[in-house]
């Protein structure tokens, strides 16, 4: 049943700023019912010394690797709460004029959120949690990708993994003679050479157009960004969303950031990436997998703050929502504008020459975003997979001057099999790649078979 809303008492570790203007405070009231959890309690209460503008400064860091054992925790800090469930534990925790939120997920990583009375308090307690908490880099072969999809709660969101890849020099025997001259000149696509926005992967299902993909984020991991979208049926019904990822979390405030940051004794934090599934990802830029010699795009930093002069932040700052409505993020380090390669993947609905009617509009919508006026100023890329054939595609897709590239990745012939095996063994007229792999590794297909008809008692 509900509960009336109850005003949320503040841990005595929660100082006031003698000089704060209390009337930059927004009061602070939670309303609570049956279908709130602990969790959701400690979200509240983590929100509340930012809210009322007692700590009005906020960092929050996305950890996609944590050390083993890592508490999440600075040391000598008083926990306040602390919540266990299967896939996640939160605790809130406090010290002298900061208030700290840490969730540990299952999967092996975490979020920290630290609000503060000053902004160098926060950055000072955020910097040194991560830095115990955070695994090394290692091999340069994971790349952070995003991947979008639209939630029923908050809307157009973007979530952040870390997904293993593979160099295209790893890979390249495994596709049929006729695709890879095509592949190797996709590989080696700077910004600065791109004619065309769209990239055509077309070809039979198992021949590898997924892995092609990998390997582009990648070799092209220095300069573009990978995004995939979940829900391709809902962007391009929805022009919202289909703005909402248009316009992503570049945003043209990195450029004056550029500008003022030769002027700024202490840039700010990155500001990019998604804390958790449901939590929207507006501000700033991601720089997942960028170059080798820069910091660790395992820690995704959001960073808001108020001052007395100023004004309060919105709440979701220090959620780590970034959500635009808050003041202005922090400024950024090593701020790049960097393009975007939006993957969608098996869309052979959208893009066959007889669709109508809403396909036809989800078309449009498509074409638009990669150069019409919807893609006009943005730096976005769109990679599509089917396996229909090229004839089946819709001419609007294939005319000259869209397509950055467009390539069949087939199957491989006889002797591309048998040169990839070492055996003739199994080998048919043509082989895919996931044929070869099932054939070399073993592994045959779990299937029922039919029994004999001509076999039982005769009736």
């Amino acid at each position: 049943m509900p509960v009336p809303p109850q005003k949320v008492p503040q841990p005595g570790s929660w100082p006031a700023a003698k000089s704060l203007d209390r009337s930059t405070g927004l009061p602070f009231v939670v309303g609570l019912d049956d279908s709130d959890t602990p969790y959701d309690v400690v979200d509240a209460l983590a929100l509340a010394p930012f809210t009322t503008g007692e700590q009005p400064w906020a960092h929050s860091a996305r950890i996609d690797r944590l050390r083993s054992g890592a508490s999440l925790l600075p040391a000598g800090a008083q926990v306040l709460r602390t919540v266990i469930e299967d896939s996640r534990d939160s605790r809130l925790a406090a010290g002298d004029g900061w208030t700290l939120r840490a969730v540990r997920w299952r999967g092996g990583g975490g979020e920290v959120t630290v609000t503060a009375v000053s902004e160098e308090l926060a950055r000072t307690v955020l910097d040194g949690v991560v830095r115990e908490a955070v695994v090394e880099s290692e091999a340069d072969s994971a790349v952070t990708m995003g991947f979008w999809y639209m939630s029923a709660r908050r809307g157009p969101t973007r979530t952040a993994r870390e997904a293993a890849t593979t160099s295209w020099a790893s890979i390249r025997r495994n596709y049929a003679s006729s695709a890879v001259g095509a592949l190797d000149r996709l590989m080696t696509v700077s910004h600065e050479t791109l004619v065309g926005r769209l990239i055509l992967l077309h070809g039979p299902a198992g021949t590898g157009k997924t892995t092609v993909l990998r390997a582009l984020a990648h070799e092209w991991r220095r300069w573009c960004q990978v995004d995939c979208v979940l829900d391709p049926e809902s962007l391009f019904a929805d022009p919202g969303y289909l703005m909402e990822v248009a316009i992503g979390f570049d945003d043209d405030e990195d450029e004056d950031e550029d500008e003022d940051e030769d002027n700024d004794p202490e840039p700010g934090n990155r500001d990019h990436g998604d804390p958790e599934p449901g939590d929207r990802d507006h501000a700033g830029q991601d720089d997942g997998g960028d170059d080798a010699d820069g910091p660790d795009r395992r820690i995704h930093d959001h960073a808001s703050g108020a001052s007395g002069a100023s004004g309060a932040s919105g709440a979701s700052g220090a959620s780590g929502a970034g959500d635009r409505g808050t003041a202005r993020a922090g400024k950024t380090r090593e701020t790049r504008r960097r393009w975007r390669l939006l993957v969608i993947e098996d869309c052979d609905e959208l893009v066959r020459g007889d669709i109508r009617g809403s396909s036809g509009q989800a078309l449009s919508r498509l074409l638009n975003l990669t150069d019409g006026l919807v893609g006009q100023g943005r730096d976005v890329l769109v990679a599509l997979t089917t396996n229909d054939d090229l004839a089946q595609l819709h001419p609007a897709i294939v005319r000259p001057g869209r397509c950055l590239a467009q390539v069949e990745v087939g199957s491989l012939s006889y002797d591309e099999a048998t040169a990839w095996l070492g055996t003739t063994q199994g080998v048919g007229p043509t082989m895919t790649l996931a044929e070869l792999f099932a054939l070399r590794d073993g592994r045959a297909p779990v299937q029922t078979t039919k029994p004999d008809a001509h076999s039982g008692p005769y009736l």
